[in-house]
């Protein structure tokens, strides 16, 4: 029973965390496509590690995380207000290069995609 209720409380913080990046102003946040890729929430709930990409890739999440790390007091109070959790966690933002990598590869394929169409 634990279990679905982390997965639950892991999706809500993510979902909760997607809509407070667009009430955000700092231009290291709002400067980059950002998105949240994944959120995992301790068992106790007092900590949320937030992986967060950018399209623009790695520099561009860090450079974010900095921002994210500065408004995160408005970001946790906001958060305890959309879910009302007794407790919230302490939010960790961690850079991920993953939308960069995949848009890599969605590249690649259509690149052997193209090489083949060539060939016949």
């Amino acid at each position: 029973m634990a279990g679905y209720r982390a997965d639950r409380v892991n999706e809500d913080v993510r979902r909760e965390l997607t809509a407070i990046l667009r009430t955000l102003k700092d231009p290291r946040v709002t400067g980059a496509m950002l998105s949240i890729v994944r959120v995992d929430v301790t068992n106790d709930l007092s900590y949320a590690t937030v992986y967060v990409s950018a399209m623009e890739g790695l520099a561009a999440a860090k450079n974010a995380v900095k921002g994210l790390v500065s408004a995160q007091g408005y970001i946790r109070r906001e958060l305890g207000a959309a879910l009302k959790l007794r407790h919230v966690p302490e939010l960790r933002f961690i850079a991920d290069d993953s939308i960069e990598y995949s848009a890599h590869i969605a590249q690649k394929l259509n690149e052997l995609e193209r090489g083949g169409r060539e060939h016949e």
